[in-house]
């Protein structure tokens, strides 16, 4: 196994070897932030407003007296469709972009390579395509799990009718029921992305897509489901709360006058940008170190190790104080 100086391999410990790599090239990084997360991240937080306004829009005057005539269904298609389909490709393909520079970049550094930003960027030849394929064989994934859980509630409640009994749709046992089957999807979903925590780290890292990538991650995070749940929760939560102080800060400004113009406004949409740009970089790096860990704690990263240094101890100089750090290499 490989740890580093004996630490215990748990979430912190992923967290300071994330802090080290990204401490010790540090200019490379936030390169790769403010190319890739930072857009990202402004536009996650600002699409709830852009939204808004948009919607502001065909409320006027000139848009009331055209959705009277022809002008209407073009309209309506361009605010509820358009828009969003946009959106959604600028969020996919940056956060493609982001994923696969940041995880070959850090991959790179935990073994103390040279990290250099055109060779990050020549990384998404090889990296784009399989992420994207794996993305869309995951979502079918889930969607097929969610098409069954639905089509399962569908066919207890007509049993149940056919029984002849009735169901009150407003009555407290119907909404109870309905949030059984509500929380136990949650719980598959939740568990499904915690067993899909290192897929991303193994299509860049072992250029593999498809479904191999989510069998292959489900199987080395055996043994560290709690540090992967836990790496969930607080980067979930942390961006959560983000998006939600932006969007309780929109909401409170709308009443005013060009609220959107307002400097509390601006000043409140830079912070939480860049504190959630800064969210997904730790993020990123987080689960390319916890593949790192899984690798040690199956026996894969000794081997590696040791064909990269050719030598039992290695010296990983990515130390905020440009100290090498000494990493131990054992079989368990």
């Amino acid at each position: 196994m490989a740890t580093p100086e004996g630490a215990p391999l748990d979430l912190w410990a992923v967290l300071s070897e994330s802090k080290r790599i990204l401490n010790s090239h540090s200019r490379h990084f936030l390169a790769l932030s403010v190319i890739f997360l930072l857009p990202l991240s402004f536009s996650l937080i600002v699409y709830p407003t852009l939204q808004e306004l948009i919607n502001d829009s065909f409320t006027s005057p000139t848009s009331k007296i055209l959705l009277r005539f022809s002008f209407q269904d073009q309209l309506i298609t361009k605010n509820t469709i358009f828009f969003p389909l946009i959106y959604s490709f600028f969020v996919l393909v940056f956060s493609l972009c982001a994923l696969g520079t940041i995880t070959y970049s850090v991959f790179h550094g935990f073994y103390g390579r040279p990290v250099k930003l055109i060779s990050a960027m020549k990384s998404l030849f090889t990296s784009l395509f399989p992420l994207l394929i794996t993305v869309i064989v995951s979502q079918i994934i889930v969607s097929l799990i969610t098409l069954v859980f639905g089509i399962l509630v569908y066919l207890v409640i007509r049993g149940i009718e056919l029984l002849g009994f009735r169901f009150e749709y407003s009555s407290p046992y119907f909404i109870g029921f309905c949030a059984i089957f509500v929380l136990a999807l949650l719980f598959v979903l939740v568990y499904l992305q915690v067993n899909w925590t290192l897929v991303a780290v193994i299509v860049v890292v072992e250029s593999s897509w498809g479904l191999e990538p989510l069998r292959r991650s489900t199987s080395l995070v055996k043994g560290m489901k709690g540090v992967a749940l836990s790496s969930l929760l607080f980067f979930g939560f942390l961006a959560g709360f983000l998006v939600w102080i932006s969007s309780v800060s929109t909401m409170a400004q709308e009443g005013t006058n060009d609220w959107w113009k307002s400097w509390a406004f601006v000043v409140q949409i830079v912070f939480t940008s860049t504190s959630l740009m800064l969210l997904l970089l730790y993020n990123t790096a987080a689960n390319t170190v916890l593949y790192m860990y899984c690798k040690a704690i199956h026996g894969e990263l000794a081997l590696e190790i040791a064909q990269e240094f050719a030598r039992e101890y290695v010296s990983l100089p990515f130390d905020d104080e440009k100290i090498p750090h000494v990493v131990s290499v054992s079989h368990v």
